[in-house]
């Protein structure tokens, strides 16, 4: 067994040390993207190393069956057999790792399945290469095949010898399997591999230098629609007069001001399904949330505000980026198009703002890390930030108390001047439901509750500090929880969002009717901030927005809301499944059909 291992080990680590080289080589031949030394080559490495034994794990699956066949029949020609597929690997790296280095200098993003739409060879272009040319690239395409399939074919030993007791040598064989697959995987967290992983820094070209192009190549080639083919309702030019004034050019002029200064210090917070069904001034649960409830009478409470989706990681991307979400992709997941997302964060930086961002749990989860750096935000605390008896407190990672905890001692350390950004996301009110607190015997509502109690401790702690006369805090839910609701009940989709702290004028409500989405373009407006880049964000705040009305999506269907009824329209199906009122329903649907055909034909451009 011990050559079996040796030699499923030196394979491994054979393609470690390739991609490792490959990340010298986009370094080197795109050091005209940033400015880096050494030191960011070996950090550009170690953040990608997990990555690379990722996508050699993959690789290593056919020489693992193979010596596994080997155990129980030692006469197998091992390297006759692998041969092919060395070759045949050799070349698929060759063209993955050599267009990933050529092409970023005119992409700017990692190789992923866009690739696939510039494959067509019918279009013209080939005419315009001489023979020259492309006999050179076919010479280097063997030579580079040749050199990246020989070492792993010496690797492997002609035969394996056998073993005298074969079903121990199975197990054996089993053990490293799970060993393998948890290298696959990317550890025991809850997050598996993804792009988002391999992100450490601020600079975005050292964070795609650490993406293995193998790993995103795949990963996006498993999610790969052509998009611009879905949800095909209308015609261009139906579809273009049904989304005519639904989304306003121009939303930047401010007929109302909430703020006493420009440009204060910014707290979001996301609370984790926090519908507004657990809040008893938005029509929900008396009694589970009387921090809330407190806060209320000193804030702005916006009354009508609705979630764009039905999970985190779109919410995520509706709140900070202003953007739409949709029913079957999640952009956190595709890094080639959340790359392309205006954000909040981004637009302060510009104004000179520090950004922070805060999560208890596996920051990596869902890609979330990827894109938060993506983002904007500068610097990142997560987990692996606290200590094991801390992360261990949840299933899902360090407690709300640790965590506005942690964010509050940060604050209370910065000067009471300064231009910053914090945004964190809190983590209990979420299956299992299970934390330290005992207040209500439901215990789903219990959670909601230790969440709520967590905040008003936050809050009151912010009150006692120098930063609150300037401060503007945006409480808001990520979306709503199927608890007595469910996808097609547009009270899912009804979120809170309440501002809070010294920079505000007055105590208000606002009943305007808005999308989680709206938020970037509202706080923005209300900060002195341009927002012409979120086109699909609304400053409700504008003269320009005289048509209020929501749009939401969940994975079989979109919801659409305005003055005159709401629309619900399930896409499996093919058919409205609720007009309320029957008048105006045709209408509804026709808008929420658009904006659907739209968004996914910007999706197929981005």
């Amino acid at each position: 067994m011990k050559k079996t291992l040796r030699f499923l080990i030196s394979i491994l680590l054979y393609y470690i040390v390739v991609f490792g080289l490959a990340k010298v080589g986009f370094m080197l031949y795109n050091h005209a993207s940033d400015t880096f030394g050494a030191a960011d080559v070996a950090q550009v490495w170690w953040a990608g190393l997990a990555m690379d034994a990722s996508t050699a794990g993959y690789l290593l699956i056919l020489p693992w069956l193979v010596a596994l066949v080997a155990v129980w029949w030692p006469k197998l020609a091992v390297r006759r057999v692998l041969r092919p597929y060395f070759i045949i690997v050799g070349f698929l790296l060759t063209l993955i790792l050599a267009a990933d280095i050529v092409l970023y200098e005119y992409w700017q993003y990692k190789l992923d399945a866009s690739v696939l739409n510039y494959l067509n060879l019918n279009n013209g272009a080939a005419e315009s290469v001489s023979l020259w040319f492309l006999l050179a690239c076919f010479l280097a395409l063997v030579l580079f095949t040749a050199l990246l399939a020989w070492p792993a074919i010496r690797l492997t030993p002609r035969k394996l010898p056998g073993v005298a007791k074969k079903p121990v040598g199975t197990v054996v064989m089993l053990v490293l399997a799970g060993l393998f697959f948890l290298m696959i995987r990317g550890g025991v967290q809850e997050s598996t591999m993804n792009v988002g992983r391999a992100y450490y820094s601020d600079h975005l070209f050292l964070n795609h230098a650490a993406v293995n192009p193998v790993f995103s190549l795949g990963s996006s080639i498993s999610k790969i629609k052509k998009f611009d083919e879905q949800f095909r309702y209308a015609s261009p030019e139906e579809c273009d007069a049904a989304f005519q004034g639904l989304y306003p050019a121009d939303t930047e002029d401010v007929t109302e001001s909430l703020l006493r200064t420009d440009h204060p210090q910014l707290i979001m917070i996301q609370l984790e399904s926090y519908g507004a069904q657990f809040i008893e001034e938005l029509g929900g649960r008396k009694n589970v949330s009387p921090e809330i409830s407190r806060f209320i009478k000193e804030g702005v409470l916006f009354e009508n505000v609705y979630a764009n989706s039905y999970r985190t990681d779109r919410g995520t991307v509706s709140a900070f980026g202003g953007f739409l979400s949709y029913p079957t992709v999640s952009l956190m997941k595709i890094p080639g198009k959340m790359n392309r997302l205006p954000s909040i964060a981004h637009a302060l930086v510009n104004e000179g703002y520090a950004t922070d961002y805060t999560y208890g749990g596996d920051i990596n989860i869902m890609g979330k890390k990827g894109y938060l750096v993506s983002a904007g935000f500068q610097k990142l605390t997560s987990s692996k930030d606290f200590s094991v008896a801390e992360v261990n407190e949840s299933k899902w990672g360090a407690n709300d108390s640790l965590v506005f905890h942690r964010v509050l001692n940060t604050i209370a350390s910065r000067p009471a001047e300064g231009r910053w950004f914090t945004g964190f996301q809190t983590i209990d009110s979420h299956e299992p439901f299970e934390v330290p607190y005992h207040r209500l015997p439901d215990k789903v509502e219990n959670a909601f509750a230790w969440t709520d109690h967590c905040l008003g401790q936050f809050i009151d702690g912010l009150k006692k500090l120098p930063v609150w006369d300037n401060l503007l805090i945006v409480i808001y839910a990520d979306h709503g929880i199927m608890y007595d609701q469910t996808y097609e009940d547009p009270e899912f989709f009804h979120i809170p969002m309440l501002w809070l702290g010294g920079a505000l004028k007055e105590p208000r409500r606002i009943s305007t009717l808005m999308n989680q989405s709206d938020m970037a373009a509202t706080i923005l407006s209300q900060m002195g901030v341009s927002h012409k880049e979120f086109t699909w964000s609304r400053n409700i705040f504008s003269k320009n927005y005289t048509y209020p009305f929501i749009y939401s999506s969940y994975p079989s269907g979109i919801l659409f809301k305005d003055s005159t009824g709401v629309s619900i329209f399930d896409t499996n199906a093919d058919k409205p499944i609720l007009g309320r009122p029957a008048e105006g329903a045709d209408l509804r649907l026709k808008r929420s059909k658009a904006i659907l055909q739209k968004s996914y034909d910007l999706l197929e451009k981005m």
